[in-house]
């Protein structure tokens, strides 16, 4: 089993940046797939953006132009570089993990069976 851990999420005002990290402890596999997902009180998981072990990436309209995901392969470090953060980004975010491979990484929760705890970003108007 794989365990996940974020960080750098925090408050910031409209308009700002926070870069997200995620800490996979081991990779079992080269192939794979990662994700960021979001989540508020009341609501489903939104899959945000994905990236698979080719580079290959899957954004959500909602934060397409906004959101980079990136990952380093040598520390296990899967990123999310959120610009010009609104209210509405609000949420507890959380990163996945699948070993599989798919050149398009999807964004469907059910696709993905490793999950960190998350961190909450919080955008203030």
């Amino acid at each position: 089993q794989v365990q996940l851990v974020e960080s750098g999420g925090g408050s910031v005002q409209a308009g700002g940046s926070l870069r997200l990290a995620c800490q996979a402890s081991r990779f079992p596999s080269r192939t794979f797939y990662m994700g960021w997902f979001r989540q508020v009180p009341g609501k489903g998981r939104e899959g945000i953006a994905a990236i698979s072990n080719y580079g290959t990436t899957t954004y959500a309209d909602s934060v397409k132009g906004r959101f980079t995901i990136s990952r380093d392969n040598v520390k296990n470090i899967l990123y999310l570089e959120m610009n010009n953060l609104k209210p509405e980004d609000t949420a507890m975010y959380s990163c996945a993990v699948q070993f599989e491979s798919r050149w398009n990484p999807p964004l469907s929760e059910i696709s993905y069976s490793n999950w960190g705890q998350g961190t909450q970003v919080t955008v203030s108007s």
